[in-house]
């Protein structure tokens, strides 16, 4: 599926280990490359060693588990005729079935640690752990060398490893992104070249008749009923945005933007941008694409970074997260596989990307145009849009000169959902994945306010702009699921392909069949646009009436249950309803271990309503996590829900008491009490014992004085009152102490003639 490196390769990686005169025979190496051809066959100079002076800041990447697991789930996932079909994950959830263990991350933070590093972030799936440290430190940990190379296409010095990185840990790591800035991401806007006078929009709303992203929304959703309402989109950005510039094209073209704008900093990379020292085209036009399309969105997140990484595990794992995702920038891995951990987890949790396809025109081996060929993402390509008048609906199509498109430059393997769409498409690869999946107007046709200047008109271009127009359009599609009690529509590429191949295709879809980028439009798809672009509410029907059918769905808070032995816990499983359904929902439970019980209160639901479950835990139960599941049945419809359950021993510790707990005492005489140990959770230790606190002419003493071990039984206090102590209540502590566990109780002396 990859880029593969040359038997040089290895042969540089074995003359670099003998020529370091170290032995790395315990390391274990990453799963995936980090080395860069070109500064093994020589076409990348070594300059220097790269300074130790330089600090860093790296991500490491841990595996998911079980992925074959993984792959089979994804797969009954989007199968219209599965009992799973979109009954997606929670972060949680992943979490727990298919992301790595407690053990494995724990080790990554106890070795980053032991080997000098500090640990700059954690994260709730435990995938990434960011980490600082120094050049030296670096090296020494990964068994490497960092050097410094001038590029070979670019007038500038890049830094790179020698070799691959080898790390002493007894599982291995996926990824440790960080290690090189080889391919600096690029966005994929295009700024208009001076000859080219033609393709300028003639019908936008905005200044000098260029397009608003309203213009968008008008000619590709041409309704009002579905605004965004109820999602958030999510947009990947290499740098921050000054809002001002947002402002100012709100302020111009007389609309008012009222959804809540986050940027959220992932990795310390910072959220403004200043110009010219940033340039903020990008993350403007993306914003105001996909509010264009989606403007009652109840929020927009831009995820700025330095890292693929850091990026896109805080996606993955944001709260809420954001159902639909963007991407307008490119860029060149080492290894093209290294983001299908998070693309997966985005598939498995009901989140889709949107990536722009590039504008290059038609993709070439080793054009910088990933991930949009991965097939996880769906590839948005660009056409050149004519509509009806300001704020028209749509008229007419073609491909864009400049749209990418092609045959997967990574080599990723064809992925099933394209198959058919690929046998009858001459130019496409039957082999390997093709794209663009779909496209939208990319021409040199808006309106753009960046940098803190003037607002350009038909002066920029590019698939940039597709893309945020589609996460916007799903927006409208999963506000319209939302509305009918149904899931969000996940990764949509099996649907879309599915749809593509339908009788009702040109309804759904604006075919496009004329334009070339070095590859020509056609009916049907190609690698110019796709299927072409959203055809109005018709293509949002289409992909919401693959689940119209009436069912239900289950969730429940908390997901995650802890018990200790002899205890009870209770969550509550909440079942939401669609299409009409009205049957009882009966519930059950597998997967508990002897001595842990699960019931129901009530045992069944019937419609929209609530059981309350709970989990019991004897005295005998063993000790451990275990995942319970709670499945819902009516009929041939089933849904379940896994819980995590962890069961313990009750803490080791002991109590104290005394009975009677005051007593009364004449001058001259004595009285006792009897003091009780209880013990629990195996506590085995001896208990000892002292009183302060009473008055003078009074004396205390205990029999015994320590409760031998393992501390559970009783003594008695014997308190003695002299002729002259002050009549009337006097307090007295009693102080236990064992195994340095402190308990303090205390009793009345009631002092009488």
């Amino acid at each position: 599926m990859f880029r593969r490196l040359g038997t040089a390769l290895f042969a540089f990686f074995a003359v670099a280990s003998v020529a370091n005169g170290v032995s790395h025979a315990q390391a274990r190496p990453v799963l995936t490359r980090h080395v860069r051809t070109e500064t093994v066959n020589g076409q990348a100079r070594f300059v220097s060693r790269l300074s130790a002076a330089q600090p860093m800041r790296l991500t490491v990447v841990l595996p998911l588990r079980d992925e074959a697991g993984l792959q089979e789930f994804l797969k009954d996932l989007y199968d219209p005729s599965s009992p799973s079909y979109r009954k997606f994950l929670t972060v949680e959830e992943f979490t727990e079935r298919f992301g790595p263990t407690q053990q494995d991350y724990d080790n990554v933070t106890q070795w980053a640690k032991a080997n000098g590093f500090k640990i700059a972030a954690t994260s709730r799936n435990r995938m990434n752990v960011d980490i600082t440290g120094s050049v030296p430190t670096i090296e020494n940990a990964l068994h490497i060398k960092m050097g410094l190379y001038q590029h070979p296409t670019e007038n500038r010095t890049f830094y790179a490893p020698n070799r691959e990185p080898t790390v002493d840990l007894p599982s291995q790591l996926w990824h440790i992104a960080g290690l090189d800035n080889y391919s600096i991401p690029q966005p994929a806007v295009k700024r208009k070249a001076a000859q080219i006078v033609k393709s300028e929009a003639t019908t936008g709303s905005c200044p000098e008749q260029s397009f608003c992203g309203s213009d968008m929304r008008a000619a590709y959703y041409a309704d009002t009923a579905l605004t965004g309402s109820g999602q958030s989109v999510g947009l990947l950005e290499y740098a921050g945005t000054d809002l001002a510039d947002l402002q100012t094209y709100y302020t111009n073209v007389g609309q008012t933007l009222s959804v809540p704008i986050t940027l959220l900093s992932t990795d310390g990379t910072s959220t403004s941008c200043v110009y010219p020292d940033c340039d903020d085209t990008e993350q403007t036009l993306d914003m105001t694409q996909a509010l264009g399309m989606a403007p009652g969105l109840s929020s927009l997140v831009m995820y700025v970074g330095s890292s693929d990484a850091a990026i896109f595990n805080a996606m993955a794992t944001a709260s809420p997260l954001n159902a639909q995702l963007s991407s307008s920038w490119t860029w060149y891995p080492a290894d093209p596989s290294t983001d299908d951990p998070y693309f997966e987890e985005f598939a498995a949790q009901g989140q889709n990307l949107f990536q722009a396809a590039g504008d290059g025109a038609a993709w070439s081996s080793g054009a910088e145009i990933y991930p949009a060929d991965d097939v996880n993402v769906t590839s948005v390509g660009g056409t050149d849009l004519e509509t009806n008048g300001p704020a028209g609906s749509w008229s007419s199509e073609t491909g864009w000169a400049d749209s990418g498109g092609g045959i997967s430059p990574d080599k990723f393997a064809i992925p099933f959902w394209q198959t058919g769409a690929a046998s009858g498409c001459s130019s496409c690869s039957t082999s390997y994945r093709n794209g663009p999946d779909v496209a939208a107007n990319a021409d040199y046709t808006f309106y753009v306010c960046a940098d803190q200047s003037a607002c350009t008109e038909n002066y920029w271009g590019g698939t940039s702009f597709a893309a945020p127009m589609w996460a916007g359009y799903l927006a409208l599609a999963n506000q319209q699921a939302a509305a009918n009690g149904q899931s969000p529509l996940g990764f949509i590429n099996p649907a879309l392909y599915d749809l593509g191949s339908g009788s009702d295709y040109d309804t759904d879809f604006h075919d496009t069949t004329s334009g070339n980028n070095g590859f020509a439009a056609t009916t049907g798809y190609d690698l110019v646009t796709g299927w072409g672009s959203p055809n109005g509410s018709n293509l949002i029907s289409a992909l919401l009436g693959a689940i119209s059918a009436p069912g239900f769905g289950l969730s429940a808070s908390p997901t995650t249950i802890t018990l200790v032995q002899g205890s009870t816990a209770t969550s509550t499983i909440t079942s939401t309803v669609f299409n009409g359904f009205d049957s009882a929902i009966s519930l059950s439970a597998t997967g508990q271990p002897a001595g842990v019980t699960v019931t129901f209160s009530p045992t069944s639901i019937t419609g929209s309503g609530t059981s309350t479950v709970t989990f019991a835990a004897s005295a005998s139960a063993a000790a451990g996590t275990y995942h319970i599941i709670v499945t819902g049945t009516s009929g041939s419809i089933t849904e379940s829900i896994t819980f995590a359950v962890t069961v313990s021993k009750p803490p080791t510790s002991y109590t104290i008491s005394a009975s009677p707990t005051t007593i009364s005492v004449a001058r001259g005489g004595s009285g006792t009490t009897t003091i009780t140990s209880v013990i629990t959770g195996g506590f085995d230790s001896a208990i000892s014992l002292e009183a302060t606190g009473y008055p003078i002419g009074v004396t205390a003493s205990f029999s015994p004085k320590t409760i031998a071990k393992p501390g559970s039984g009783k003594s008695t206090l014997k308190i003695s009152v002299g002729r002259q102590v002050v009549l009337g209540n006097h307090t007295i502590t009693i102080n236990a102490t064992a195994d340095g566990i402190p308990r303090t109780i205390q009793v009345t002396l009631d002092v009488l003639k």
